[in-house]
């Protein structure tokens, strides 16, 4: 008979920690690495405030992390999470949570020699259904430069990948060449200009017709074989977000997803009340009380998720299934780094709640392959989930060398 083995012994401590911002890639990316005594390595990332997210992962979260159980993830979030909540949880601190549990559910599985969606009870479906975000191979990265501001990403150039400049120059055949890749769904934030000349107190009619037009000629020309989402990233208040609604009210969208910002969760109620529109909300909220809010006002139809600005795979997974008591599916987000969509895939595969996960085909099919060492499987509409132990995807060493911008290393 095989000795019983205490928590203890079974455990497997945690001996350094590593970060890094590949600012030649992408500016607002934060990459960790989570080594341990038994030669196994964690990954996990977040995206916007690199530098400060690591900061807290070095400066503080390291002293109890160093010489821990990696495996006692839940232990750890709710350590960090009640400790940053006595100063004002959010932000770089829910991001830093988010990046770490991401690295040690990688470890966990890599220990169980598991996909991370068998340990959370199993898939629930055998492939994942995404839809492509139509941004462009430098939308929300400025490769060599500073990370720029959230929502201002440029349409871009013409040429391969360019999906939000090809939005307003040819949409109908932006429409069909997704359709010709099997997607079933295209989300587009066509009113981002308006706002931006408005402040989006307003816009004008002017305005909301050059931004819908581009949907009406592709629901003219492909009908509704493609479901649309409309992004408003935030940018307005509640009399243009009711325009906009109206606007929209022909194309049918599946959602309208940050039309206002996410800081007033009663307004958002009210706007999903007066629009009669299906509303998405949102990647801006960071955690459980939040998503909690936003259910009990009645002011969402999908909830939307990022694992790594929403506390990780630990949260995401319970705030989809705390939507799920309330009969609202889940959808997840990313438009930022690679391992937010392996971990978005993780947490729809195990959850029945979950309806869609969010790609950005200009991303994966032009720098993910300088990040990670397996590009994510996408075809007709869906996602092939990980077969390899944890997360199912690792990040390059050479992404952590000692002399990229923004490394470091704590060590026990």
């Amino acid at each position: 008979m095989q000795p019983y083995l205490t928590p203890s012994d079974a455990a497997v401590k945690i001996t350094a920690i590593e970060t890094v911002n590949p600012n030649n890639l992408m500016g607002g990316l934060m990459l960790l690495r989570i080594h341990t005594d038994a030669g196994i390595i964690g990954h996990g990332e977040t995206y916007y405030g690199p530098g400060a997210v690591a900061a807290l992962i070095h400066e503080w979260m390291a002293d109890r992390l160093l010489g821990s159980d990696a495996m006692a993830i839940e232990s750890h979030w709710r350590f960090f999470y009640e400790r940053f909540g006595n100063f004002g949880i959010g932000g770089a601190e829910m991001r830093a949570i988010s990046a770490v549990d991401l690295a040690l559910w990688d470890i966990l599985g890599q220990v169980c020699q598991q996909p991370i969606y068998r340990l959370l009870g199993g898939p629930v479906r055998d492939q994942v259904p995404v839809y492509n975000s139509c941004g462009n191979p430098n939308y929300g990265r400025n490769p060599g430069g500073k990370p720029g501001w959230p929502g201002y990403g440029s349409l871009g150039e013409p040429g391969p990948l360019n999906d939000s400049y090809q939005l307003f120059h040819d949409p109908v055949g932006l429409a069909r060449e997704l359709l010709a890749e099997g997607y079933t769904g295209m989300k587009v934030w066509c009113f981002d200009g308006a706002a931006h000349r408005s402040g989006g107190m307003r816009i004008s009619l002017e305005d909301l017709n050059h931004a819908i037009k581009p949907l009406q000629k592709i629901r003219e020309a492909v009908g509704d074989k493609l479901e649309i989402m409309v992004d408003g990233h935030g940018f307005f208040m509640l009399p243009a977000a009711l325009r906009i609604a109206e606007a929209l009210r022909e194309i049918q969208p599946l959602w309208l997803e940050d039309i206002l910002k996410m800081d007033n969760l009663e307004t958002l109620a009210d706007f999903r009340a007066q629009s009669r529109m299906p509303i998405s909300a949102s990647e801006m909220l960071l955690h459980r009380p939040h998503y909690q809010r936003v259910l009990e006002t009645k002011a969402a139809d999908f909830i939307m998720i990022d694992p790594t600005w929403a506390g990780g795979i630990s949260e995401s997974v319970r705030i989809a299934h705390l939507a799920q008591g309330y009969n609202i599916p889940t959808t997840l987000h990313d438009c930022t780094g690679p391992l937010t969509l392996y971990a978005g895939m993780h947490v729809n595969a195990a959850v029945a709640g979950c309806c869609y996960q969010e790609s950005v085909r200009a991303h994966i099919r032009s720098f993910y392959q300088e990040l990670i060492d397996e590009l994510p499987v996408i075809q007709d509409g869906h996602v092939a989930l990980p077969t390899r132990p944890g997360l199912g995807v690792k990040l390059h060493d050479r992404v952590f060398s000692p002399d990229r911008h923004g490394y470091r290393v704590t060590r026990l």
